[in-house]
């Protein structure tokens, strides 16, 4: 055993701000074990002397703590959705400047997709996307560009030929989809949400919490959302009390704000 895990999170949270009481704790415990075990430290105690002092530790624990498992177009068929029926629909009835913020964007992989696929309605000029993740580290990884192979998979073909650049064994995305992309640190259990979104992307990540955490994390979004935006949802999640946190739910993963 490692110690007092209580003390250990409180003491997290002061230095990070991260609450992992919102976090499922044996899923995290487990994790954040392997982490310190990793590092051949024996307590939790001396863990956070460790990165308290050590500023490479203490982006190391940030990072694994961090879940990114990101690729672009992911789940293709919900992407084609969002393409043929979705963005039309909220061009349509918002106009042409849409307010889109990509949550919890772990490498870039989707704020970047979002670009590529409302290029194919919109000038790349009127596309705006706010993208935010609460690790710096994967910001700066996103803010590079620099994909693998397999995370670009499946980017349709005519997209990739135009946006991607074979660097090496490496894809390096074009800086006319970069420039479209605003990255910020943002931490959905305790920082400001922003206001007046058309549509939010969070896929794949409230998985990780507690069912009290996704229930705020969802309530947020909706104010986040205006009547009627769109919250774009992952493969892997569910919101079963929708009408509840006062969602309409369009299809299995798009839900839309009630009032």
């Amino acid at each position: 055993m490692l110690g007092d895990y209580e003390k250990f999170k409180k003491s997290i949270y002061s230095l990070t701000q991260i609450d992992l009481s919102s976090y499922k704790e044996n899923q995290m415990r487990r994790r954040i074990d392997t982490l310190i075990n990793k590092n051949k430290i024996k307590s939790y105690e001396e863990y956070v002397s460790l990165i308290k002092q050590d500023k490479e530790k203490f982006e190391q624990f940030v990072n694994f703590l961090t879940i990114n498992v990101s690729e672009f177009y992911r789940n293709v068929e919900q992407w084609k959705h969002l393409e043929n029926v979705v963005f039309p629909d909220l061009i349509k009835r918002f106009g042409k400047n849409l307010k889109i913020w990509s949550a919890a964007c772990s490498t870039g992989d989707e704020p970047y997709s979002l670009v590529m696929a409302l290029s194919r309605h919109l000038p790349l000029s009127q596309i705006k996307i706010l993208a935010t993740d609460i690790d710096k580290q994967v910001i700066e990884t996103a803010k590079m560009g620099l994909y693998n192979a397999k995370s670009i998979a499946a980017v349709p073909e005519d997209l990739k030929k135009k946006y991607f650049t074979k660097v090496g064994a490496s894809f390096q995305i074009s800086k006319d989809i970069k420039s479209r992309v605003e990255f910020k640190e943002h931490n959905l259990l305790k920082d400001t949400y922003p206001s007046g979104y058309h549509m939010i992307v969070c896929r794949n990540v409230l998985i990780y919490f507690t069912e009290e955490a996704k229930e705020e994390i969802y309530k947020k979004f909706n104010n986040a959302l205006t009547k009627d935006g769109i919250l774009f949802i992952g493969s892997t999640e569910q919101i079963l009390n929708y009408k509840e946190l006062h969602f309409n739910r369009n299809n299995a993963f798009f839900f839309s704000r009630d009032y």
